[in-house]
C-alpha cells in the first residue's frame, strides 16, 4: 500500500483474550479438565452436554484464580457478581446457550502499562475480566462437520480491553504480558498451540485527527500465535484503508485468519450483545463476596514480571539484564536466593545471573571475585568517598525517594557506585558511606 495513503489513517484496536484455566474439574461440572490428546468425546460431562436434570455448580477455584488474575492487573473486584446465559445456536454448543457473565463480571476497570519501542510507557485500559465455560470443537473434512465435546465446560477466563492499541506491535506486547501473568500466577499453561490462550482483535481505522470511534469494527477470531495476530491486524489495516479509499462502506463483521494465504476471510456478520438475549442464569445464585474473603483469596499474590523489572531498574540493573531476570522464573529464583544470603550490589549480581546457567556457576564466580578483592582490588577509601559524593549529587530523585521511605533507593545508589567503580567498590562499605552522607 502507498505509504502516503496509509499515513492519512489511524488504526483503532481492542483485544479479547481467552485463557483456559487448568483446574482439576470443569467450570460447572465434575468431569476432569485434562483432555488434551484424548480420543474425541471420551471425556465429556453430563453438565457440559446439558443432559436433562444436570445442574451447574460453579468451580470455586476458577473464581478465585480469576479474581487473583484481575487484582494482578489492577482491576476492581466486584463484591456482587453473577452468571448469565448467552443464547446462541451453534453445533459445538450442545445446550443452545453458554453460561457466561454479562453486566456484572468478577473483575473490571483495570489497566496494564506496556513499554513502547521508544522506551515510553502506555496505559492500556482493561474493561473487564469475566469467567465462562468453553465450547466444544468443530472440525470440517470432506464436506462434513465433526464435533468433539471434550473441552466443553473448560473454565475460560476472558479479558476485554478498551480500544487503546494503535499498532499490531502494541497488541503483541500486551498479549505476551498477559501470558506471563497467567504463568506467574500458575493458573494456566497458556500454550497457544493447544488452545489454552486464544486472541481476538477488534480492528477499525479512522482518518487522523478524528476523535470519534468508527461506527464499525471487524473482529478477527481465534488467533493462536502472536505472529499470526500481527499479520492479521496488518492485513486488516491495509484491507480497510483500501476499501475506504474506494468509497466503500465497512460493516461490523467477524473474520477468520488464513495464514497460508496471508489474508482474513468473512465468517459472519458481527453480533451485538442484544443478539445473544442475555439473562441471569436461573440455576446459579448470585455471588456475594466480602473483605475477609478477598483478604484470604488475594494473600501471597506474587509480583508480576513487569513490577520486578521496574524494581531491578531502580536498583541500577541494566535494562536487558532486568528484563531477562524478571521474565525468567529460573533466573529470578537464582537471583533472589543468592541476594537473600549475600551482601552484593543488585547490578553486579544481575550481570552474573544473566550470564550464567546455574546457581552454582554464579556462586563460583562470586567466590573467585571475593578472593580477588581480598588481594587488594577494592578501592581506596578516599576514592570511594569521592565516587559516592558524585553519585549522590547526580541522583537527586533517588535521594528524594529515600527520604520518602523507599529503601530501594539506597540499593539503586549502591548500584550506581558499583557501575562507576567498575565493580571494585565494596558494596557494604558503599552502603554505609551513602547512609552516613544522608543522615
Amino acid at each position: 500500500m502507498n505509504k502516503d495513503v496509509k499515513e492519512k489513517y489511524e488504526v483503532i484496536i481492542g483485544l479479547e483474550i481467552h485463557v483456559q484455566l487448568k483446574t482439576k474439574s470443569r467450570m460447572f461440572g465434575a468431569a476432569p479438565n485434562d483432555t488434551w490428546g484424548a480420543k474425541p468425546n471420551s471425556k465429556v460431562g453430563i453438565v457440559d452436554l446439558g443432559l436433562p436434570g444436570a445442574l451447574p455448580v460453579p468451580n470455586k477455584t476458577a473464581i478465585e484464580w480469576t479474581q487473583r488474575f484481575g487484582k494482578a492487573l489492577n482491576c476492581s473486584l466486584r463484591k456482587f457478581s453473577k452468571f448469565d446465559r448467552k443464547n446462541y445456536f451453534y453445533p459445538d454448543l450442545p445446550k443452545g446457550y453458554q453460561i457466561s457473565q454479562y453486566d456484572q463480571p468478577l473483575c473490571e476497570n483495570g489497566y496494564l502499562d506496556i513499554k513502547l519501542e521508544n522506551g515510553e510507557k502506555k496505559k492500556i485500559r482493561i474493561t473487564r475480566i469475566h469467567l465462562e465455560e468453553d465450547t466444544g470443537k468443530s472440525s470440517h473434512k470432506n464436506g462434513k462437520t465433526y464435533l468433539d465435546f471434550n473441552k466443553s465446560g473448560t473454565p475460560l477466563m476472558e479479558l476485554v480491553t478498551e480500544p487503546d492499541f494503535r499498532s499490531a506491535d502494541e497488541t503483541s506486547t500486551f498479549a505476551k504480558m498477559i501470558q506471563e501473568a497467567a504463568r506467574r500466577l500458575d493458573i494456566s499453561n497458556v500454550d497457544m498451540e493447544k488452545g489454552n490462550m486464544r486472541l481476538e482483535a477488534n480492528i477499525s481505522v479512522r482518518k487522523k485527527g478524528e476523535t470519534k470511534l468508527p461506527d464499525y469494527r471487524v473482529e478477527v477470531k481465534n488467533i493462536n500465535s502472536f505472529r499470526f495476530m500481527r499479520n492479521a491486524i496488518n492485513y486488516e489495516i491495509d484491507r480497510q484503508i483500501t476499501a475506504l479509499e474506494k468509497g466503500e462502506t465497512l460493516y461490523q463483521e467477524t473474520r477468520g485468519w488464513d495464514e497460508v494465504h496471508g489474508k482474513t476471510f468473512l465468517q459472519r456478520s458481527k453480533e451485538d450483545a442484544q443478539d445473544y438475549r442475555y439473562f441471569p442464569e436461573p440455576d446459579i445464585p448470585p455471588l456475594v463476596f466480602d473483605e475477609d474473603y478477598f483478604d484470604r483469596v488475594l494473600a501471597n499474590l506474587p509480583k508480576m514480571p513487569w513490577e520486578l523489572e521496574d524494581e531491578l531498574l531502580q536498583q541500577g540493573v541494566r535494562a536487558d539484564y532486568a528484563s531477562l531476570i524478571a521474565y525468567s522464573d529460573k533466573k529470578l529464583k537464582i537471583y533472589e536466593e543468592i541476594k537473600s544470603s549475600n551482601d552484593i550490589a543488585a547490578e553486579e549480581l544481575a550481570k552474573l545471573v544473566a550470564n550464567s546457567k546455574t546457581k552454582d556457576e554464579v556462586l563460583d564466580k562470586l567466590k573467585k571475585k571475593s578472593q580477588s578483592s581480598a588481594k587488594g582490588s577494592s578501592l581506596p577509601d578516599d576514592e570511594l568517598k569521592g565516587i559516592v559524593v558524585n553519585v549522590i549529587n547526580e541522583n537527586p530523585k533517588a535521594i528524594e525517594d529515600y527520604k520518602k521511605g523507599k529503601e530501594n533507593a539506597i540499593k539503586f545508589l549502591v548500584g550506581q557506585v558499583m557501575k562507576v567503580s567498575k565493580g571494585q567498590a565494596d558494596p557494604k562499605k558503599t552502603q554505609e558511606l551513602i547512609l552516613s552522607s544522608l543522615t
